[in-house]
């Protein structure tokens, strides 16, 4: 099996190492080896982007238009084929991996067209004959380290920013799923960048990872991940003075009122606590209920929970997919666990499951009768397991909606027009949604949390701009 190389400097690099890519859905399954890099590759593709950077940030907007329209072009003629591949190494089903893929292609479009828009101000100065213009321009070489749950769409809408505002890149994808990561990375490599531009460099975030972080010739770094690895990126950056941008966890409520359509409000539970395994930071891993509809809430969400067909991430008619490894299913399992010990009910689920080919499977776990001072609903499970917590009203339900640490997502299913503006007010939340699932965001807009979810500015759309670029402010006399 040949092996799947680092890019550094516009050329594929070899090392010494190789990691292999398991099919969460059959672990017999090698998608592939893939280079595993060490501090000196890290080191070599940070001096290439320092190098091409000196280029690059004065680019044309054309040039960068043309790349990044042609690289959206060929994922988006590929979605198919790069949809198995995200299926086959993450276990996401194909739908949701292809249009993950269909998504990555139009972030890249979306940021090709933001080239050509880069704005700024010419103002009068209170000075006579001075003017004044305020404009906007590359930070320099950024650092982007992602996870694996969306291998392709993260990567994308933080790789297409940087390209675009002329700033130069090393990504490091997660090492759990190189794969859809190297495919992005291949394609682009065959763009028309300069050399130096783009650097993939796949390895442990120990090694590869901390490296960039420490290295002084990083300006930027951005990064989705864990809240723990999180804190060591902000101590890292914050030490040298680098701009980083963090987006971390969730523990998304979703709010169902007495006047909501129950149908609707199962269909936005079922999707946003289930789909893509539950692997998702804006999964709606709490539900809470108000008491009248409490009862027939639950009786109609268990019925659709059990009937979750679980299976290989490739075949036709699986609506849930294995869990992405071995180390996240006994975590998984370890909270249902620990659920049942602080006296939840465990109403369905939460058991290891058995398919034809040997994989990371598990039934979709649906607890009630719980507190939000249980742990099951205080820290992020990610994984499909979801509670339920009765409230009396829409203040309670508010009140329990805000009582997290997190802040990224939250939904409330009701009819009720002022009911659903006091949740848009109070929620303390970076994305709120009404009458629909917690999970699933349009790529053309911000995307990002508050309180421990998020730090730094919005990642997306046009508010991409405040990481991916510096103001600067010019002063010309007569």
């Amino acid at each position: 099996m040949s092996i799947f190389q680092n890019y550094i400097d516009g050329r594929w690099a070899s090392s010494d190492a190789a990691t292999k890519n398991i099919n969460p859905s059959n672990t017999d399954d090698i998608v592939g080896e893939y280079a595993h890099a060490d501090k000196n590759q890290a080191d070599a593709a940070i001096a290439a982007a320092v190098e091409a950077s000196k280029s690059w940030r004065y680019s044309g907007i054309q040039q960068r238009f043309d790349i990044l329209d042609t690289i959206g072009s060929e994922i988006l003629a590929r979605k198919d084929e790069l949809g198995r591949l995200l299926a086959r190494e993450e276990g996401k089903i194909l739908p949701e991996a292809t249009g993950e893929v269909v998504r990555a292609g139009q972030i890249f479009k979306f940021f090709a067209g933001e080239a050509l828009r880069v704005q700024g101000e010419h103002l009068k100065s209170v000075r006579p004959g001075v003017e004044v213009e305020v404009t906007r321009g590359a930070v320099g070489v950024i650092g982007i380290i992602t996870p694996w749950n969306f291998p392709i769409a993260i990567p994308a809408w933080k790789i297409a920013p940087a390209l675009a505002y002329g700033n130069t890149v090393v990504f490091k994808p997660a090492e759990l799923v190189p794969g859809s990561a190297w495919a992005l990375s291949d394609i682009i490599a065959r763009s028309g960048l300069p050399n130096g531009v783009f650097n993939l460099v796949m390895g442990s975030g120990r090694e590869v990872g901390q490296a960039m972080l420490d290295d002084r010739r990083i300006d930027a770094v951005s990064f989705t991940g864990s809240v723990n690895t999180g804190g060591v990126v902000a101590a890292s950056c914050s030490r040298r003075g680098a701009k980083y941008q963090l987006e971390m966890g969730g523990k998304n409520p979703l709010i169902v009122l007495a006047d909501a359509d129950i149908d609707n409000a199962v269909a936005c539970a079922l999707n946003g606590a289930y789909f893509s395994t539950g692997q998702r930071c804006t999964a709606s891993s709490r539900l809470i209920v108000v008491a009248p509809v409490y009862d027939q809430f639950i009786e109609a969400l268990k019925s659709k929970v059990e009937n979750l067909i679980v299976g290989d991430a490739l075949a036709d008619g699986t609506q849930i997919g294995p869990v992405v490894d071995q180390r996240q299913l006994d975590q998984n399992i370890r909270y249902v666990d620990i659920g049942k010990e602080e006296g939840a009910e465990l109403l369905c689920g939460g058991e290891l499951l058995e398919r034809e080919t040997p994989g990371f499977y598990m039934t979709p776990a649906l607890f009630t009768e719980t507190s939000n001072k249980m742990q099951i609903n205080r820290e992020e499970i990610f994984g499909p397991v979801a509670s339920v917590i009765k409230a009396s009203d829409i203040d309670e339900s508010i009140s329990l909606a805000n009582d997290t640490e997190f802040g990224l997502s939250a939904g409330i299913c009701t009819t009720s027009l002022s009911a659903a503006t006091k949740f848009k007010q109070e929620c303390r939340a970076g994305m709120v949604m009404v009458n629909l699932p917690t999970a699933g965001v349009d790529y053309h807009v911000p995307f990002g949390g508050m309180k421990g979810s998020s730090y730094g500015s919005r990642e997306q759309g046009r508010y991409a701009a405040e990481f991916y670029t510096t103001v600067k402010t010019a002063y010309v006399g007569a």
